[in-house]
């Protein structure tokens, strides 16, 4: 019984992470819309689609208890903030045909994540993970000097999503309630926003195609959807399983951007990614021995 759930855990997994990499392609879909309003959308649907789903699963009970608690509302609030800018600038390095910097964004941000453990969690860094943050960073400063800038986009996905793991940490709710509130946090926020761009005649929903009015109607789906799978893998595989399968994400990404939208892929990029390629398996190798 226990292989079974492990194999389903494992297949939960790949797909999470499949849809993951894929994901570019429909926001690819939408890049014509402003990416605030897509991000406006993707909450506003988001809460319709967590609130069914939280209906199905009967979990609704758990809702209560963390409205009533200031402290975790306070978190979750936080939590809220952080995962809107990852998904903003994540959206909008799409739509700038910036797949290949948001993807090498999430190989950096397991890395980005043990030292922020080292730095809010006073977890224990190993000899191969401070040579892996090491590398990472030296990845970023040869892009400094080789491209004249900072990769922006990815440093921000990064960070973003690792701080939003540390406040998440602090807070321990399970992912589906969390998820549920800070979205409806965020919500009247949305609504506003949205209801300022339908008044002055600039929401998509009144100037755009039927075909991109029911691509943001999706929104909500291919936000949840995946975190669902994820949800799954997670209670039935350990965490240095899951942590290996996560490359699974930008590695799609990254092929996605080459093979299906053709972004450049010039010698810095090159050998940046092989870097931080060489840095996640010292990592890799480092949570297979420390197993």
């Amino acid at each position: 019984m226990y292989k079974n759930q492990q194999s389903l855990g494992i297949f939960y997994a790949i797909i999470a992470f499949l849809f993951w990499g894929l994901v570019p392609i429909y926001f690819k879909q939408v890049s014509t819309v402003a990416p605030l309003e897509v991000l406006i959308h993707r909450v506003i649907f988001s809460v319709i689609v967590l609130t069914i789903m939280l209906t199905i699963a009967k979990q609704f009970h758990l809702i209560k208890p963390i409205l009533k608690t200031p402290k975790a509302l306070k978190y979750l609030f936080l939590s809220a903030i952080l995962v809107s800018l990852n998904w903003l600038i994540f959206i909008y390095a799409i739509s700038q045909d910036k797949i290949l910097e948001a993807s090498l964004g999430y190989y950096i941000n397991p890395l980005i994540s043990i030292f922020f453990g080292y730095i809010f969690f006073k977890e224990n860094l190993s000899k191969y993970q401070k040579i892996a943050i090491f590398i990472a960073t030296i990845s970023v400063v040869i892009q400094l000097f080789t491209l004249g800038k900072l990769p922006l986009i990815s440093i921000g996905l990064a960070i973003s999503f690792a701080l939003y793991g540390v406040v998440r940490k602090k807070v321990n709710i399970a992912s589906l309630p969390g998820l549920f509130i800070e979205t409806l946090l965020l919500f009247p926020f949305a609504l506003i926003y949205l209801g300022y761009l339908i008044y002055t005649n600039n929401s998509a929903i009144l100037t755009a195609d039927s075909y991109i009015v029911w691509m943001l109607s999706l929104a909500g789906i291919i936000t949840v959807l995946p975190l669902l799978w994820f949800n799954s893998a997670t209670i039935r595989i350990n965490i240095s399983t899951l942590g290996m399968l996560q490359y699974i994400g930008p590695s799609v990404a990254f092929l996605v951007a080459i093979f299906i939208y053709d972004e450049p892929l010039n010698t810095a990029k090159i050998f940046t990614f092989i870097l931080i390629w060489f840095s996640l398996t010292l990592f890799s190798i480092d949570s297979i021995k420390n197993k």
